[in-house]
């Protein structure tokens, strides 16, 4: 297969992982026959303090000529401590979103046996936890009509039906490949777009007779992933509860540094880690790159290349059991590694699998 990647490091410890992802890319690809090439672009914080824009034109048509990006991470203190900036790195995160019609973002939330001492929750709650959350991603109160001035702000949480049953249909099509069970999080007590979510997810339920469908307050589903994450199989919800719950999700696996993603609609998908630029850890060579290298493995599982996608997952899982590890998941007394000598032994063990 011949794969055209668009690679968009971003900022703060987004070149550092992303130069371990490719790196694991280059030598899956070797190892399957495959042909691999990469076109770099700018986003985020260095694309505004080069252009002036977090999501330059030539980085939108570079993402429409890829058959996949590869993405880290934006975001810089910058602007997180400046309310009145106008331009944001995030922003740019929007737009690719939006310009590239991605409504769906994958998130998995897998434990690792030999990391659940890191888990804050007890072994016994999060031991075997295994589920994926189906996020609405360009709809709902991040791309509403929205107002601020000294006095009052407002954001609307728009959604269309068409939007929804987009989505749902993800989250069915899911659950139809797992366990055959979907829960719909909501806040259809208290807000009308969330009783729409609702009403459409019961219309289409009787479409999937062998899911399980049930529902769920956002604020109960919040509750019961920590308190039994091993209940959900898939989740599907709108943007902004997506957005809390699988940063929540981080406190099962122990780290955000173990949760990767895809995010897919109607042109170029994009896969990236779940967590953010940390900038006040850039060039330290302590980032953990784990999560951008299982993203990688989503991507060519994407493309149904899953012996390719599942030698990614036994190579990082290798790595943890041989506790080579960045410091924030390394086991006490063990040596720290650094991101590079993480993604380096990947790709050796990669190359003599």
């Amino acid at each position: 297969m011949n794969l055209h990647i668009a690679v968009l490091p971003g900022d703060g410890i987004g070149p550092e992982i992303s130069e371990q992802g490719v790196a694991v890319t280059s030598a899956v690809c070797e190892k399957f026959g495959h042909t691999v090439s990469y076109e770099y672009a700018i986003c985020g914080a260095t694309a505004i303090d080069a252009v002036g824009d977090p999501f330059p034109e030539e980085t939108f048509q570079t993402c429409l000529r890829a058959d996949a990006v590869l993405f880290s991470a934006v975001g810089d203190p910058r602007f997180d401590n400046d309310p009145t900036a106008r331009v944001r790195p995030e922003q740019g995160l929007l737009a690719m979103r939006k310009g590239l019609g991605l409504y769906a973002n994958i998130r998995p939330v897998e434990t690792f046996d030999c990391l659940i001492h890191k888990s804050p929750l007890k072994d016994d709650l999060v031991r075997g936890a295994d589920f994926i959350c189906i996020r609405e991603l360009t709809g709902g109160m991040y791309f509403g009509e929205r107002y601020q001035d000294n006095d009052k702000a407002y954001d609307t949480n728009f959604y269309s039906r068409p939007e929804i049953e987009r989505i749902l249909r993800v989250g069915f099509e899911y659950a139809r490949r797992r366990k055959k069970h979907l829960t719909v999080v909501d806040k259809a007590n208290i807000l009308a777009s969330s009783r729409l979510w609702r009403q459409i997810a019961q219309e289409m339920a009787p479409q999937y007779p062998d899911v399980l469908t049930d529902f769920m307050y956002v604020d109960n589903a919040a509750m019961r992933m920590l308190q039994e994450p091993r209940f959900f199989d898939v989740m599907v919800t709108e943007n902004t509860f997506g957005d809390i719950l699988t940063d929540e999700g981080s406190c099962i696996t122990g780290s955000m540094g173990l949760l990767p993603s895809a995010s897919t609609g109607d042109h170029t998908p994009v896969f990236e880690p779940v967590h953010g630029s940390w900038p006040q850890a850039a060039g330290q060579n302590i980032a953990n790159p784990l999560a951008q290298i299982l993203s990688a493995a989503m991507l060519f599982e994407y493309f149904g290349l899953q012996a390719e996608g599942q030698l990614i997952r036994q190579a990082v899982r290798a790595s943890l059991d041989a506790n080579v590890r960045t410091p924030e998941i390394q086991v006490s007394g063990a040596p720290a590694y650094g991101t590079r000598e993480v993604g380096q032994w990947i790709v050796r063990w990669i190359q003599s699998a």
